[in-house]
């Protein structure tokens, strides 16, 4: 059973920590080191090692001052953040962050306020207090939902993590942090974007490429969600955690159509979905005569354009991953995924995987799928 608890409260961000100031007229030097010791001591309550108790997932949360702009009583820091979740970041996430602050009459420093840096999405706790809830293979954060929902979205990645790891294999962490805001405006201000560009999105994986990723989070649009049946749920849930499973074998080198058909074949294996099911834009295509030349392009998986065009590249992508796995089998489908990425840069990636993995050429392959499209959607 998920074990729910509510953490991090807005007024926490707010906390004012006080330290010894500077004197009157104090050198630059001194107010960037009291600054410092400011920032230190607030991350030391954010922690629990002073004052109240706060239950908190965090390993580590620490601040590093990069600049300082004081003018009498006032300043405005610009720092990073950094912090660990506990149990489930290998490495801390860094995040850039200002903070303002304040100088009373006796010469003591406090915090203000603190939000996102230039450049930098809000964190979730930016947004209101923080709900926790904790799963088998999970962990929860959501600001403005109900402990059952949170709870929902436990027992769907709960389920969602050991799919991926009887597709892809269980050399990765096997467990998720899943974020659900109070809404798409919300979740544009985590991911630092417009909310126009992920209108219709249900989520996204965040976290870098190619390695270790210190940042692997589901963030949730809880809009597009609420839409989807319990089977889309389970699907999104699904391919978003493919995407974090299959983190460390993606990079420059892999294309869009391989990357998130894979997480959609991962997503719709076990369950009963059809082709005609799946993939209802590419059938209407086809049956009107317009079967796609080629694979998808990454230009035809960008976010925020043409619906239709997005939706034909996911379904295209996932056909093609669908053709892998049941010509070749899905060995092979996880050996080229990796093959693709191993290659380390995008020229030459595809090529040379299909025909060291798969013993075809690109030109066959891509005439192999365009079959296999009309025949599954005609």
């Amino acid at each position: 059973m998920a074990d729910a608890r509510r953490v991090i409260g807005s007024g926490v961000i707010a906390l004012c920590l006080l330290v010894g100031g500077c004197g009157a007229g104090g050198e630059r030097s001194s107010v960037r080191a009291d600054v410092q010791a400011a920032l230190d001591r607030r991350a030391a309550v954010v922690l629990g090692r002073e004052g109240d108790t706060y239950d908190v997932p965090l390993a580590q949360w620490s601040y590093h001052l990069d600049s300082v702009d004081a003018e009498g009583d006032r300043a405005t820091a610009d720092a990073r953040l950094s912090y660990r979740v506990r149990g489930y970041d290998a490495v801390p996430v860094t995040s850039a962050r200002v903070v303002r602050l304040a100088r009373d009459a006796g010469g003591v420093w406090s915090v203000v306020s603190e939000g996102p840096g230039q450049g930098a999405g809000q964190q979730l706790w930016d947004q209101g207090r923080v709900g926790v809830v904790r799963g088998a293979h999970s962990l929860v954060l959501g600001v403005g939902q109900s402990t059952d929902r949170l709870t929902d979205f436990a027992a769907l990645a709960d389920k969602a993590v050991p799919a991926v790891s009887d597709a892809w294999g269980t050399a990765w962490a096997r467990k998720v942090v899943v974020v659900v805001p109070a809404s798409l405006a919300g979740m544009a201000e985590l991911l630092g974007s417009s909310a126009d560009s992920y209108r219709g999105i249900a989520a996204v994986t965040t976290g870098e490429t190619g390695g270790r990723a210190p940042a692997d989070r589901i963030v949730v649009n809880p809009e597009a969600y609420g839409t989807l049946g319990d089977v889309g749920r389970q699907v999104v849930l699904t391919h978003e955690t493919t995407h974090v499973a299959t983190r460390a074998h993606t990079n420059a080198a892999t294309p869009l159509w391989l990357s998130e058909g894979y997480a959609d074949w991962v997503g719709y294996r076990g369950t009963s979905r059809t082709p005609d099911e799946a993939a209802p834009e590419l059938r209407t295509a086809v049956s009107e005569g317009r079967l796609p030349a080629a694979l998808p392009t990454d230009a035809d998986f960008g976010f925020g354009g043409d619906a239709t065009r997005l939706a034909q590249a996911y379904e295209g992508g996932w056909l093609a991953c669908r053709l892998i796995a049941e010509r070749w089998g899905e060995d092979r489908l996880n050996a080229f995924y990796k093959a693709v990425g191993t290659h380390g840069k995008r020229s030459g990636a595809v090529e040379s995987a299909l025909t060291t993995v798969l013993g075809v050429t690109l030109p066959q392959f891509t005439e192999d799928w365009r079959t296999y499209v009309k025949e599954q959607l005609a």
